[in-house]
């Protein structure tokens, strides 16, 4: 995986998102693309648009895929679950074929209805599980979906425990737990406690500059020894321009909410950030389920092992999603007129209303457990009572899931309580530290 990252990446950045994307690169002296240097990389070779390099990446993606006639987006709708033969197929010849997906039931949200889309391929592309945890960077989508799909389909999952948490997001009362990207430490911000106090020297050699799983469990030890909600991040050294010129979005974002991080540290406090691991994949994206893909943070390729290296994971699904199309397209052109897909039964709509605030409480209780007990430090007694207390609350869930008309909340929560289920069990069977999955036992 490292090979195929190393040998194409650099490739596809300039084909696909500098010739084609027209992707705004910041520039350094002469016009050159300016290198900055983030956590546990040993030179600077992370390239970035200002402090939103995702962001942009996404976005001219998004008006690329509109652009393309080809393509049909289909806009609210929710993924239920994947077509497979075993658990679709009414032909008794189905049961003697090796595990296969034919596409999906999707809940069109307007009209409260669930069809069946057919495909020859389905690739999963649906980002993470941040969602599962109290404190996250992820976005609202962010609820472990995709992984949930492949689990319940019977798909191969591959390093479920490795959570990575982000050592720095944004702590204030009023804001949602927002990332300050580590290209703040990587540009000289020190990490320091309230006194002004310099820590991160007496957890790693190379400080503010260590691992990310390093740094979000020393800020964590830093919080339980002088009884603080943070740490703070000092970036103040740097002259203002710059620091406004380098990160404009973070300071922004940040002066919404009364700080000038030119003249005051940013109080910050770790929060579940990626998962290294997911749906076992090839170098082509294939998963252990014929005609199903997984792509970007939903896959687990491998590349990342314990602990991912920061900045990594956009060139990581910028180089799957090209090796999966390309290898889909291939495949395609050869097997067309051979697919054959089985009959499908309508699905079975029931109608009983959820009372939405069952729905928010069994979230809260999924988001306090995995954090508690599944968070930055674990322990096998702590597991073993998240196991518990999620085994429980999925048999309630999928007792009302069973008769409930069918909504994104009622579905999001059932792929919660499965992921997190999942991701519980993989960290349980674990019981060596290793990356960012760390046993105090």
């Amino acid at each position: 995986a490292a090979e195929l990252l190393a040998r194409r990446g650099p490739v596809l950045v300039k084909r696909l998102l500098i010739d084609e994307l027209k992707i705004p690169f910041a520039r350094a002296g002469r016009g050159m693309i300016d290198f900055t240097e983030e956590a546990a990389h040993s030179v600077p070779r992370i390239i970035h648009v200002e402090d939103l390099t995702g962001r942009a990446i996404g976005l001219a993606m998004l008006a690329a895929m509109r652009r393309e006639r080809r393509i049909t987006v289909v806009e609210g709708a929710s993924a239920v679950d994947l077509l497979t033969l075993s658990h679709h197929s009414h032909d008794p010849i189905d049961a003697y074929e090796p595990p296969t997906c034919f596409g999906a039931f999707v809940l069109l949200r307007d009209r409260r209805e669930v069809v069946p889309i057919v495909a020859g391929e389905t690739v999963l592309a649906t980002g993470g599980l941040g969602r599962l945890f109290l404190h996250t960077t992820n976005p609202n989508g962010a609820r472990g979906d995709g992984l949930a799909m492949a689990y319940r389909a019977g798909a191969r999952t591959l390093n479920l425990e490795y959570i990575q948490f982000h050592p720095t997001a944004l702590y204030h009362p009023d804001a949602d737990r927002f990332l300050i990207s580590e290209a703040v430490r990587g540009e000289g911000g020190e990490l320091i406690r309230r006194d002004g106090t310099a820590f991160m020297k007496r957890y790693h050699r190379r400080g503010s500059l260590a691992p990310r799983d390093v740094v979000a469990r020393a800020i964590h030890e830093e919080m339980l020894q002088t009884a603080s909600e943070c740490v703070f991040l000092d970036i103040t050294h740097r002259p203002a321009d710059w620091v406004r010129g380098r990160f404009p979005h973070i300071h922004a974002r940040c002066l919404e909410f009364g700080i000038d991080i030119t003249k005051q540290p940013i109080p910050v406090v770790p929060a579940a950030h990626y998962s290294c691991g997911g749906v076992a994949v090839d170098l082509e994206g294939r998963t252990s389920i014929r005609r199903l893909r997984a792509v970007g943070e939903v896959a687990c390729t491998g590349l990342h092992g314990a602990n991912r290296l920061a900045s990594t994971s956009l060139l990581e699904g910028l180089v799957w999603g090209t090796q999966a199309g390309e290898s889909i397209a291939r495949w395609l052109a050869r097997e067309r007129r051979s697919l054959r897909v089985p009959r499908i039964e309508p699905w079975r709509a029931e109608q009983e209303p959820i009372d939405p605030a069952l729905i928010l409480q069994d979230w809260l209780t999924i988001k306090h457990t995995m954090w508690n007990y599944v968070g930055l430090v674990r322990t096998t007694k702590r597991m073993k009572r998240a196991l518990a207390l999620l085994r429980e609350l999925q048999l309630e869930i999928e007792e009302f899931y069973a008769r409930a008309r069918l909504t994104d909340p009622i579905l999001g929560l059932r792929n919660g309580c499965q992921a997190a289920l999942a991701v519980t069990y993989a960290a349980l069977q674990n019981r060596v530290s290793r990356g960012c999955h760390y046993r105090v036992d």
